[in-house]
Formats: C-alpha cells, sequence, structure tokens
C-alpha cells in the first residue's frame, strides 16, 4: 500500500474520531448544539446539575505559597477543610522530595482527621517518546505515582502526553503515547487508581488528536481523560464538548483562551451544562490561575462554583 494511501487513510480515521467523540456526548448533548454546531449556553438557572458532582481544590492553586514555603500539603489541606470542601487534590509538584509510605500515610490520615477527601493527584511526564530508556523513566514515574497514590487514597492520576518532536509524524507519536500508557494501565487497575490524560498542549492540543490517542490504547475501565477546560485555545467549548464524555476528572480553570489567543473569564454555567448533557459524575476541582490573589479569589470562586454544580 502507498503511502499516500496511508497518510489518506489516517486522514479518514481522524475524522471518523472527531465523529464518534461528538456522537459519545449522547442525545442530550446534541439537543444543545446550534445549527452550525456551536454549542448555546442556556439561559441561566435552566439546567441543573448532575447528582453527584464533587467540589475539589488543586494544590497547583496555591503553586506561590507551595513554592516559597509558605505552605505545604498539610497546611494545603487544612485551607481545603476551612473552606469548607469536600475534596483535595494533591499535586505531585509539592510532595517533599524523600518520599515514603510514613509521610503518604500522614497526608491520609491528616485529610480524614480534616474531614477532607484526597479527591486525585497529578503528575508530570512525556510519553511523545519511541521505545527507548528514557520513554522507560517516564512510564516507571508514572507506575511510581501510582504506588504513592495508592498509599495516600488518591483515586487518579492526571498524566501529560507531551510535545511532538520537531519533525516527526504525529501519527506516529499518537502510537508512542498510546503505547506508553497502555504499559501502565495493568499496573493501575492491580493498584486500583486511575488515569486520566489531560489535553494538555503539545499532541493534546485538539480534541481530535487526544481523542486518537484515547483510540489507540482502547477501552481500558482504568483509563480516560483529565478534561481541563482552560488548555485549550481554539473552539475551546466545542472541544471540551467533544471530550466530557470521557472525562474522569474536571479540573475547572475560571479563565479560557479565545481563538485571538486572549484570555476571558470562563462561561461557568456554560461549562456546567457541558458536563450536565454527558451526565458526568465525580470531581470539579478549581485548578486557579488567574492574577487576583488565590486566598481571596478562591473562596469566591468556590462560592459560585457550589451555587452552579451543586445546585
Amino acid at each position: 500500500m502507498s503511502k499516500e494511501h496511508n497518510t489518506r487513510d489516517r486522514q479518514l480515521n481522524r475524522r471518523a474520531v472527531l465523529k464518534t467523540g461528538v456522537m459519545a456526548a449522547g442525545a442530550a448533548a446534541l439537543t444543545s448544539l446550534g445549527a452550525c454546531g456551536a454549542l448555546q449556553t442556556p439561559a441561566a438557572g435552566k439546567t441543573k446539575p448532575t447528582k453527584n458532582m464533587q467540589l475539589s481544590l488543586c494544590a497547583y492553586s496555591m503553586r506561590d505559597a507551595l513554592t516559597k514555603g509558605e505552605m505545604d500539603l498539610f497546611g494545603f489541606i487544612d485551607w481545603c477543610a476551612e473552606l469548607d470542601l469536600p475534596g483535595t487534590e494533591l499535586t505531585s509538584y509539592y510532595f517533599r522530595e524523600d518520599i515514603n509510605k510514613s509521610y503518604l500515610h500522614q497526608l491520609k490520615h491528616h485529610a480524614f482527621k480534616n474531614g477532607v477527601t484526597v479527591s486525585g493527584t497529578a503528575v508530570g511526564n512525556k510519553f511523545c517518546l519511541p521505545p527507548c530508556p528514557e520513554r522507560d523513566k517516564e512510564i516507571e514515574k508514572v507506575k511510581k505515582w501510582i504506588d504513592y497514590a495508592a498509599e495516600f487514597g488518591a483515586p487518579n492520576i492526571r498524566i501529560f502526553a507531551g510535545e511532538v518532536p520537531e519533525g516527526t509524524d504525529k501519527d506516529k507519536v499518537i502510537i508512542w503515547v498510546a503505547d506508553a500508557i497502555k504499559s501502565t494501565l495493568d499496573y493501575a487497575a492491580e493498584r486500583g487508581v486511575v488515569l486520566g490524560l489531560e489535553n494538555h498542549g503539545g499532541i493534546t492540543s485538539r480534541a481530535v488528536d487526544l481523542l486518537a490517542i484515547c483510540d489507540a490504547v482502547g477501552n481500558h475501565p482504568w483509563f480516560g481523560i483529565n478534561m481541563d477546560t482552560g488548555n485549550f485555545r481554539t473552539d475551546a467549548y466545542e472541544e471540551l464538548a467533544i471530550i466530557a464524555p470521557r472525562a474522569v476528572n474536571v479540573h475547572i480553570k475560571v479563565e479560557i483562551v479565545q481563538n485571538d489567543g486572549k484570555k476571558v473569564l470562563a462561561d461557568l454555567a456554560r461549562l456546567r451544562d457541558i458536563l450536565v448533557a454527558v451526565n458526568y459524575k465525580g470531581w470539579i476541582a478549581l485548578e486557579y490561575e488567574a492574577e487576583a490573589d488565590p486566598r481571596t479569589a478562591i473562596p469566591q470562586h468556590m462560592k459560585q462554583l457550589r451555587e452552579l454544580f451543586l445546585g
């Protein structure tokens, strides 16, 4: 078969992936689509939240305080409790360097004593690599965090794909990423931890490529998408509606990027409606990245999220 024929087949497969992602949203999602395929914003108050959505806060939201040593993860858990949040997401970047079981169990116990559930964690990894020792190290990093997550009670881990190496065919890299993910999933299942691939730029900048990776991974009960509402930079709401049916965890941001590259306040009601349309159940973790002081801004945004997502 010719190279040209293979390329044409891959393009057709990509179109099929996109079509499948839209159809998977179900009839409820389709009823909210306009004639041109753009998601319409329902009138305020018209959409009821789905039952069993719960609010959490990503530790990344307090990155400055955590990086400067003004707060540690125990203090972050305390603050989540003060905010009367049911969940806390402990980002891997802010764990102490000498991680051991005792430390992980202390975090788990501290959350329990404060009435806060560890909703998840997140690891920074790179899977846009061919089979090689460097990729093996990245796979082992994810497996190590699967072990950590199991020890401190995190039910899911956000993982990354990475950037396409310059001069490399993207379709080939999609397979590299999928193969790396597949090599971790049986271990994730054994430890009882779900892996969620985030739409975090790079090869996951567009929904069609993110879904192509997911399809190459295949239907695995311990794998899905970590949907980040602020990371798409083209047709953001439409792209989010496409990936929402596969979401296993949601990072919600208070800003969204327009097609002109400018950040504007997100239409949080519209984001809620995208999730309601696919009957999403699970954690909604605020990942605050706006410029205002997080100590004053986050409580205000959490109040708004409670009203929209919890009713």
